[in-house]
């Protein structure tokens, strides 16, 4: 991997999302060598994914290059690889451009969709967990209205424009959302020869309640205003299967659709290598003890989305989220620093700094600690975290106006088609054609 050797401790961190870059910068003046890894050159601003699916904003807008975080840390390298296998025996990690041993080794894989095991669902919906992926379902949605222009088949045409969501939580409210602000303003300027009207948008969740993670209160005004928008919330509904056409349900209920939006669960990012022991197999998630090491070892750590710490407060570990990410990365750094010193640790605690999720304009919930707001003004204090929380000044800058553009405009400038998408067909052949 040619990477020069040091007497420095080496640090090897796999994964540039949240979690591996609070970690980094913690670690950059530090007597250190550090090697981060991963399969993209770029740090992804998730929580702003559906706005890239919608044409709210372009990719490059919520993506930063790696190098260019570590660029001025003294001692500091990047790899764009994929990490195949972890040696814990030799302390090495096994890659698709080699190997390189560590002396201290962290894993912030992050998470990746969960489709509890539905191969079919997994093989005709669309996920949403990187920039790769909602360029895909934007480029899918565009395509469905230019293919439903075309048909003189009405069931077909429905089905072109009827999309379905899976999964309440954040991800799921905000993108129905955005689906039905581009239906109210946009869809019905550029394609006049399509009833608009017709534009279906359903929202299922299996418990009793959209945002369950979040206050009450919050949920119950999140659920009004996506019903205000015309979005449909089907509650302690649960998808059995998806074909390509048709959505099954464990009611009597189903839905025809070409677009089903998978956001109903995640799971770790997980690399091989590491005893099951130390692995929470349902949630493909790595246990870790309270300073982020993973079980059985000492050198070996884990965090962010991946890493699952078991507390009194947080018995299923801390929520799969930005803050515990960013916050873990920071907590490891100075720990860190303090076991290459042989000095001791000190226990991560997390503080809850509060949740939020936009529901479109003007639109917003909000949950701190000790309040919890909702509307106009909860939309700006959602707006201005985001804001405040992406890397670059040029990103920050593209996002701002692009806003301001969008909300006087009520526009989506970049609903483009750049790279067109097809669903993979599948052929199922019989033993004797085999």
């Amino acid at each position: 991997m040619n990477i020069p050797n040091t007497t420095l401790a080496r640090v090897i961190i796999i994964g540039g999302g949240f979690a591996g870059i609070a970690l980094a910068k913690q670690l950059k003046k530090q007597a250190v060598q550090v090697v981060l890894i991963d399969k993209n050159n770029y740090h992804t601003f998730q929580p702003l994914l559906y706005q890239v699916a919608t044409g709210g904003l372009e990719d490059g807008s919520i993506a930063y290059p790696l190098r260019k975080v570590i660029q001025e840390y003294d001692n500091f390298y990047f790899r764009l690889t994929n990490v195949q296998e972890i040696d814990t025996k030799n302390q090495k990690i096994i890659t698709e451009i080699g190997e390189l041993t560590y002396d201290y080794l962290v894993m912030a894989t992050g998470a990746k969709t969960n489709y509890f095991g539905n191969k079919e669902i997994e093989r005709n919906s669309m996920a949403m967990k990187n920039i790769p992926q909602a360029l895909n379902i934007r480029s899918l949605i565009l395509e469905n209205f230019e293919q439903a222009v075309l048909t003189s088949d009405a069931a077909e045409r429905n089905s072109l424009i009827n999309f379905v969501l899976v999964g309440g939580g954040p991800t799921g409210v905000e993108l129905a959302g955005a689906l039905a602000e581009m239906k109210k303003a946009i869809l019905q300027k550029d394609y006049p020869d399509l009833d608009i009207t017709k534009m279906q948008i359903n929202l299922i969740q299996s418990g009793d309640r959209i945002l369950n993670t979040m206050s009450e209160k919050s949920s119950d005004a999140a659920e009004k205003f996506l019903e205000s928008l015309g979005v449909t919330i089907w509650k302690n509904v649960r998808v059995k299967n998806y074909d390509g056409r048709t959505v099954t349900t464990n009611t009597d209920l189903s839905f025809e659709t070409a677009t089903v939006i998978w956001t109903a669960g995640v799971q770790g990012a997980l690399v091989q290598g590491l005893p099951a022991d130390s692995l929470i197999e349902k949630a493909a998630r790595i246990r870790v003890n309270e300073y982020s090491q993973i079980k059985g070892y000492k050198n070996l750590f884990a965090i962010g989305d991946v890493a699952c710490m078991e507390t009194e407060d947080f018995p299923q570990g801390h929520p799969m989220m930005a803050q515990p990410a960013l916050q873990q990365g920071e907590a490891l750094g100075e720990n860190l620093i303090r076991l290459i010193a042989n000095k001791s640790m000190e226990a991560f605690e997390y503080n809850d700094k509060g949740s939020m999720a936009t529901i479109g304009r003007n639109k917003a919930v909000v949950d701190l600690p000790k309040f919890h707001f909702d509307g106009v003004f909860a939309w700006f204090v959602w707006m201005f975290v985001h804001l405040f929380s992406l890397i670059g000044f040029k990103n920050k800058a593209v996002v701002f106006l692009s806003w301001v553009y969008n909300y006087i405009r009520f526009d989506r400038e970049s609903r483009l088609i750049i790279r067109p998408f097809k669903k993979k067909s599948f052929v199922t052949f019989t033993s004797d054609e085999l």
